[in-house]
């Protein structure tokens, strides 16, 4: 009979972290934390596969998001809050190492964590997000931009133009998306399409369009049910009509004030000895790492293990190629991580 996913919710003194579960207690752990805006549900169709595969499978709502703790502070959403609240959550299930898998901002908390505290980390995963040594911050990510696609007369900062949108309008920036919190889901959750590859990106043209949207009320357009069910929408729309899209969006204002002083302080210099997994969208344009994108290449250069896998998808990767995305995890998790598999 398949694992059932259970809900949970660890108190701290400092911090709650409500979460999903699937798997037996005893198993090998692995974390899947989820990006921007989403929820611990966008991993539902790996919890299941892996934990039939033996693993204990945790996917938390990350601070701000569900039913985790919501801050009023931007300086709460700091990344050093987020890697010490996993750790908290892996001490509370009695685990010393875990495997560690994000996507999206997710994934900063994998690298923040794997380049912090690689002793708790057997190896790390990231969809679609690359390693940065320095910091996931504007100040390393422009030189890497392809000018070939983003002129710098028209995009001074390339595809990174809506972070420092959220910089300079952040009002602005959360309360268009609260305006219509199913809408701008719907508008938000789609398919990679693989028409628009080398072109840019619709994210490079918020700040010279006065924000989401062109600055106009959000489109109505239909549900992409390749990336979304019904249920899956609705779910995401009533965490953030509840919570609001103020912490979510918050997580933005961090990336250069806090994020490179703390990757400054990363052990080993920033490099990463243990297995890491790279999973590439390919139609994924705003951080699009193949052709002539240099982004990746502090990853190359600082992962001492590094794996890369190209999938057929869009940003949503694991909601729109989950038979792809768990596929590539669990040849990695055989083939390098061959001690942590499950006997």
């Amino acid at each position: 009979m398949p694992y059932p996913v259970t809900e949970h919710v660890l108190k701290t003194k400092r911090h709650t972290t409500a979460y999903l579960a699937c798997g037996a207690a005893d198993a090998p752990l692995i974390f899947f934390l989820h990006g921007w805006p989403e929820l611990a549900i966008s991993w539902r169709h790996q919890l299941p596969v892996f934990a039939e595969l033996g693993f204990l499978c945790v996917a938390p709502d990350l601070r701000g998001y569900g039913r985790s703790s919501i801050y009023k502070q931007q300086a709460d959403y700091a990344l050093e809050h987020s890697v010490r609240d996993m750790l908290e959550l892996q001490d509370a299930l009695g685990r010393a190492k875990a495997v560690w898998v994000g996507h999206d901002a997710g994934s900063l908390v994998v690298w923040g964590g794997a380049s912090h505290h690689p002793d708790r980390c057997h190896g790390v995963v990231s969809l679609c997000i690359p390693y940065l040594n320095k910091g996931f911050s504007p100040d390393n990510l422009i030189p890497l931009v392809d000018r070939t696609i983003y002129p710098e007369s028209t995009y001074p900062a390339g595809q990174w133009e809506y972070i420092l949108f959220y910089e300079e309008n952040f009002e602005a920036a959360h309360s268009a998306l609260e305006a219509d919190t199913r809408g701008a889901l719907k508008a938000l959750f789609r398919r990679g399409n693989p028409a628009l590859r080398g072109k840019p990106s619709r994210m490079a043209g918020l700040r010279r369009d006065g924000g989401w949207f062109g600055g106009s009320k959000v489109p109505d357009v239909e549900r992409d049910g390749a990336v979304l069910t019904e249920a899956d929408l609705a779910a995401y729309t009533a965490a953030l009509e509840r919570n609001g899209w103020f912490g979510p969006c918050a997580w933005y204002m961090n990336y250069r004030k806090s994020i490179t002083a703390y990757m400054a302080t990363s052990r080993n210099g920033g490099r990463l000895n243990m297995p890491v997994l790279f999973l590439d969208g390919v139609n994924d344009v705003t951080c699009l790492t193949t052709g002539g994108s240099r982004l990746a290449e502090p990853m190359r250069q600082y992962c001492s293990d590094l794996t890369e896998v190209t999938i057929p998808s869009g940003h949503w990767m694991a909601q729109e190629c989950p038979v792809a995305v768990n596929a590539a995890l669990a040849k990695w998790l055989a083939t390098k991580l061959s001690e942590v598999w499950p006997s």
